[in-house]
């Protein structure tokens, strides 16, 4: 397996007044592997998300980037932001500019690219996120499905090795989430890791390769169909059971054996192949 590009261990933070958020929390961020982050609203995967950016101190615990301690001075906070990038569920609290090349054109601008550069990062990242056509937008005149994707652009033209959504699917519409999906496979295809929290079980057991459930201020990682194929865990953490692992189960009370169907399309296919029992 390969080395965590980003790790949190033993993480423990709280917000003023209030008790821990999280307690004692490990999570490892892999090169090669999609990674769902899942968990009860107001259940730590926001704060988590920023404990590993950089942007919260914990009380204890530590992050690590590439194995080593991060360093919080400004230096050390600059090369992790230059390895991963946060995007935030509400694109509204990340867009500033007048229009969408000067938005994505900030992160460029402060690594103190030259010109030439900038414009191409910009148009790599419009590009590779579908809104080529959207450079000379007004970021105002945006939809919200294309405010999301001018945010993600704008974390790609840095050029991280991870990319951290939070909530990226919220508020989408189901085209809109299934383009949102293609687009996060692209990115991984390329060599980009990509971690995203949801509250969505279906998609995560889809798309990811691993899943964290954070719930109780402890955090619980595996594969995607041990995760979420554990009914009293995603019970535990507030969460409905995911389609297939409850198939594949059903199915296997039928004599079916192998891993579960990872979309509908799978489930078609396997259910045409299955023999018909007699009632």
């Amino acid at each position: 397996m390969t080395p965590p590009v980003l790790e949190g261990r033993g993480l423990v933070f709280g917000y003023r007044g209030g008790p821990p958020v999280l307690d004692g929390a490990d999570l490892a961020v892999r090169t090669g592997r999609r990674l769902a982050v899942l968990g009860p609203n107001g259940g730590g995967k926001t704060t988590l998300f920023r404990l590993l950016l950089g942007l919260l101190v914990p009380r204890d615990g530590e992050v690590l980037l590439d194995g080593v301690p991060l360093d919080r001075r400004r230096r050390g906070l600059a090369r992790l932001r230059e390895s991963a990038q946060l995007v935030l569920q509400d694109p509204d609290d990340q867009l500033f500019a007048a229009d969408v090349a000067q938005d994505v054109s900030f992160g460029p601008l402060n690594l103190g690219l030259d010109p030439a550069e900038v414009d191409r990062r910009v148009a790599g990242a419009l590009a590779a996120v579908g809104v080529a056509d959207l450079a000379d937008r007004p970021t105002h005149l945006l939809s919200f499905g294309q405010r999301k994707r001018v945010a993600i652009a704008g974390a790609l033209a840095v050029r991280p090795r991870l990319l951290v959504l939070d909530e990226p699917t919220a508020g989408l519409d189901p085209a809109g989430v299934e383009e949102l999906v293609a687009t996060l496979h692209r990115l991984h295809d390329d060599g980009t890791a990509v971690v995203l929290s949801t509250h969505d079980v279906d998609l995560a057991h889809r798309w990811a390769d691993d899943v964290a459930v954070v719930a109780g201020g402890r955090i619980r990682t595996g594969s995607a169909p041990e995760v979420l194929g554990d009914p009293a865990l995603l019970a535990g953490a507030r969460l409905g059971p995911a389609w297939a692992p409850a198939v594949a189960r059903l199915l296997g009370e039928l004599g079916r054996t192998g891993p579960p169907p990872r979309t509908a399309a799978e489930l078609h296919a396997l259910l045409d192949g299955f023999p018909a029992r007699r009632v």
